[in-house]
């Protein structure tokens, strides 16, 4: 993309960035940056994002970071790096394992997080059902992957005894969560719950399925 072209589409940072982010603020800047510059070529987002590339993907990212607990969490296809290199960004004392099949989106968040000094990122190449990461992970988190009736037996073997998991939904998450219920049972989830954030702070509301397995 012509660098007048994405300049002039790419949304402006909002207020409520910095607060999210704090004194890394600078990286989180660096990242919209280099994925509003390459992010359609790669393949990573669509042509339509530059102008709602913060409110929508970023700080929709930035507001789960508060669920997460210092220790290891998985991000189950990582892609862009959303949520997974953002919340590396919001929180430095979480280590980010980022999880994508696809080679040149592994290609992507390796020399993104080195681009930005990201110590506490790993990069898996795998599908999270194939992936070997040594040891079980805290939590696990993934946006925009698939349903809940597969991505719960997809992450479920990832995580430790009491792990968590963290899944970013759209607006249907409510009936996504009562066509699991089986599947909620068979895993012995337990303080199954859906949190809604960002109200009253952004326009485009986060709603995240939360699940401990017992």
């Amino acid at each position: 993309m012509p660098p007048d072209t994405y300049s002039d589409q790419l949304e402006l940072e909002p207020e409520h960035a910095a607060a999210l982010f704090g004194d890394r603020v600078h990286l989180a800047r660096r990242y919209t940056e280099d994925l509003g510059r390459r992010g359609e070529e790669l393949g990573l987002i669509g042509p339509l994002e530059l102008p709602r590339l913060w409110s929508r993907h970023i700080v929709n990212c930035a507001l789960v970071a508060p669920l997460l607990r210092p220790g290891r969490v998985g991000d189950i296809g990582s892609g862009a790096g959303l949520p997974g290199l953002v919340l590396a960004i919001a929180r430095p004392d979480v280590h980010l394992v980022l999880i994508e099949p696809m080679e040149r989106r592994v290609d992507w968040l390796q020399f993104e997080a080195a681009e930005l000094g990201l110590t506490n990122v790993s990069v898996v190449r795998a599908r999270a059902e194939d992936a070997q990461l040594g040891s079980p992970l805290d939590q696990v988190t993934a946006r925009a992957v698939t349903a809940l009736t597969k991505l719960i037996p997809a992450s479920v073997q990832l995580l430790r005894h009491g792990g968590e998991m963290i899944f970013m939904k759209g607006a249907r998450v409510d009936d996504e969560v009562a066509a699991a219920q089986p599947v909620i049972r068979k895993h012995h989830l337990v303080a199954v719950e859906v949190v809604v954030l960002g109200g009253g702070v952004t326009p485009e509301l986060t709603r995240v399925f939360r699940a401990t397995v017992d």
